[in-house]
């Protein structure tokens, strides 16, 4: 392996957190004391011990204790795959990912432009940083066995955390450029010229829409459309489906996991 494929591999398993098998623990902020809940003071947390599941870390099935990403190492691979063939075949443009969490995906993104000396093109990290939108009333006519995850935690990671994340890894800089805001009010206006690569990671039919109506045109020919929760999500995958009928996009659909998917512009 050259010294850029022994980064990028333990790049990809610390972003995911795989190295670590206390990642696979479970947190609470709360327990059961003679059949009463007590709630813990803020800052402390139950910490249950779990034995890591390799292949569930490696699928994106399983939410890590800690680590940056959720996405589990196929899906990692996956954006590293697309990113080399763009950058082999000079597709122009930047590369963005709308919905980012704890920005794992997007440090890879970075991290892999760092590798291969790559100034010109910017990584664009795009979220609200305040969690998940409560499912509008189009969300729940189209999927109405979509979960509400708008008020869970562990999924609200502020703009100055995942800016601190990049920097951790030596990654924060001028080539790092945050949308912070409702995909609606953020991607139609937002300076984004020109994409090599579009990932989307917004769960709901309302947010994978408003991306892909928003930035869908901009991909350059040869470049990628990637989406994580189409398998996951119904809402996703109709928004997904319905974009690529208006438009008559034929690519195939390219199998990543057992809920991402890819296609090639």
């Amino acid at each position: 392996m050259s010294a850029e494929d022994l980064y990028l591999d333990l790049l990809k398993k610390a972003l995911t957190a795989s190295l670590y098998d206390e990642s696979a623990g479970h947190a609470s902020n709360w327990l059961k004391v003679n059949n009463q809940v007590v709630t813990l003071p803020p800052g402390a947390a139950l910490i249950q011990y779990r034995p890591l599941d390799e292949v569930a870390r490696s699928e994106g099935r399983d939410w890590p204790l800690f680590g940056f990403t959720m996405a589990g190492l196929k899906r990692m691979d996956n954006i590293q795959h697309c990113l080399g063939q763009v950058l082999a075949d000079g597709v122009p443009g930047d590369l963005i990912e709308t919905g980012v969490w704890r920005g794992g995906a997007a440090i890879l993104m970075r991290g892999m432009l760092a590798a291969r000396g790559v100034t010109d093109r910017t990584v664009w990290v795009a979220d609200s940083f305040e969690g998940l939108p409560p499912p509008s009333a189009d969300d729940r006519a189209r999927a109405p066995k979509d979960p509400d995850h708008s008020q869970e935690a562990y999924l609200k990671v502020p703009l100055e955390r995942v800016q601190e994340n990049f920097r951790r890894f030596g990654l924060l800089d001028g080539q790092v450029r945050f949308l912070k805001g409702w995909f609606k009010d953020t991607l139609p206006a937002a300076p984004v010229e020109r994409l090599a690569i579009l990932r989307l990671d917004g769960d709901l039919y309302s947010s994978t829409k408003d991306a892909l109506d928003a930035l869908g045109h901009k991909v350059s020919p040869g470049g990628f459309v990637i989406v994580d929760d189409y398998h996951a999500w119904e809402g996703c995958r109709q928004a997904v489906d319905e974009y690529r009928a208006a438009r008559g996009i034929t690519a195939p659909l390219v199998q990543v996991d057992w809920t991402a998917v890819y296609w090639r512009a």
